[in-house]
C-alpha cells in the first residue's frame, strides 16, 4: 500500500481499526532554539474520509489560508461524530515523561478556560501523566491516540523497541476531546504543519 512520507518516516495511506481510516493530514511538532529547527514528532491524522468530508460542507471550497485561521473549522473537526487516529512517530528521543507534562499541561489549561476542570477531570488527567511516567521516547517509537465512534473514549497505545505494547483508556469526554484539540484545535494546536495540511486537504 502507498505511503506517504513525513521527515523519512513512512505513514500508510490507510489504517483500518474497526473501519478503514485514511489520512488526511500530517506534519511535525518542532521548536526553534537559535534559528535551530529541532524536530520531535511526526504524525499523521486519520479519519472516516467519506464521513467527516460531509460533516464539513459548509466549509467546501474555502481556501486553506482562510481555514487555518478558522477555529470553527477545526471544532467541527474535532466534534464530528466519526473514529479517529492519531499515529505520532518519534524523531528525536525525550523522556515520556517530558511529553505527558506537555500534554497534561494543555489539556488543563483548555479545561479551565471553559469551566470543566473538575475532580473526575483531574483523575482521569493524572492517569495519563502517569501512563507517560515510565516511558522512554526513543526514535521511531510508535503512540497512537485512537478516538472511536463512541463519544467520550480516547484509547492510547505506545510501542518501542524490545517492549510489549502498552496501553490506557481515557473515559473522560472532556479529557479526550481535549487530547484532540491538542492537535487539531485550530490556533493554539501544537503543530501547525498539522492544521495546514488538514485544511489543504479540505
Amino acid at each position: 500500500m502507498a505511503t506517504v512520507e513525513v521527515e523519512g518516516i513512512p505513514f500508510p495511506q490507510e489504517i483500518t481499526v474497526s473501519k478503514p481510516l485514511s489520512l488526511l493530514a500530517h506534519g511535525i511538532t518542532d521548536i526553534e532554539i537559535h534559528f535551530l529547527q529541532i524536530k520531535y514528532n511526526a504524525i499523521g491524522v486519520y479519519l472516516e474520509k467519506d464521513n467527516v468530508l460531509g460533516h464539513l460542507e459548509s466549509w467546501k471550497g474555502k481556501k486553506a489560508e482562510e481555514l487555518v485561521q478558522d477555529d470553527g473549522f477545526f471544532q467541527a473537526l474535532v466534534s464530528a461524530p466519526v473514529e479517529k487516529l492519531f499515529r505520532i512517530v518519534v524523531i528525536k528521543e525525550i523522556k515520556g515523561s517530558q511529553y505527558g507534562v506537555q500534554l497534561e499541561s494543555s489539556v488543563r489549561d483548555r479545561l479551565v478556560s471553559v469551566d470543566k476542570y473538575e475532580d473526575e477531570e483531574e483523575e482521569s488527567l493524572e492517569k495519563v501523566t502517569e501512563f507517560f511516567q515510565s516511558k522512554y521516547f526513543k526514535p521511531n517509537s510508535v503512540l497512537t491516540f485512537h478516538f472511536p465512534n463512541t463519544p467520550g473514549i480516547a484509547e492510547i497505545s505506545f510501542v518501542t523497541e524490545g517492549k510489549g505494547e502498552a496501553k490506557l483508556t481515557v473515559e473522560n469526554k472532556n479529557v479526550a476531546e481535549m487530547i484532540q484539540k491538542w492537535y487539531l484545535g485550530g490556533e493554539s494546536a501544537v503543530s501547525p504543519t498539522t492544521l495546514l495540511s488538514c485544511a489543504c486537504y479540505n
